[in-house]
């Protein structure tokens, strides 16, 4: 089983859709073609491995405005940068949702405050 975590905390699945499932490496030259998908779900095999925030990042870029999850191995610490890279939502195991509670992931669930980047940008 899985938990699935949005800025609300952990909810239950909504969505009854397919899912077009991305690996963490995929070719970023080949995202274009998946603008147009309902549902993208990104592999993330290991919370070092930052692939999946670049190919989220760019599928945004290229126009998708479909639902974006992240799943696999991201940690609460790492739930603001996926917001911020464009997922709508992680999906974790339940054995790291025992490890990391919900009162983690809520704590970082204000994701747009202490946007660096975006100050920078200008649109604090």
């Amino acid at each position: 089983m899985t938990q699935l975590i949005q800025d609300s905390g952990f909810v239950a699945e909504d969505f009854t859709g397919d899912w077009l499932d991305l690996a963490s490496d995929t070719a970023p030259e080949t995202l274009a073609q998946y603008a147009g998908a309902e549902a993208i779900r990104i592999d993330f095999p290991s919370f070092s491995d930052g692939r999946g925030f670049t190919l989220a990042r760019l599928l945004r870029l290229k126009g998708f405005t479909g639902r974006l999850r992240a799943a696999g191995h991201v940690i609460a610490d790492q739930y603001a940068m996926a917001r911020r890279a464009g997922f709508d939502e992680v999906a974790i195991s339940d054995d790291l949702a025992a490890r990391q509670d919900e009162a983690q992931w809520l704590a970082r669930a204000d994701w747009q405050a202490g946007d660096y980047q975006s100050r920078l940008r200008g649109r604090a």
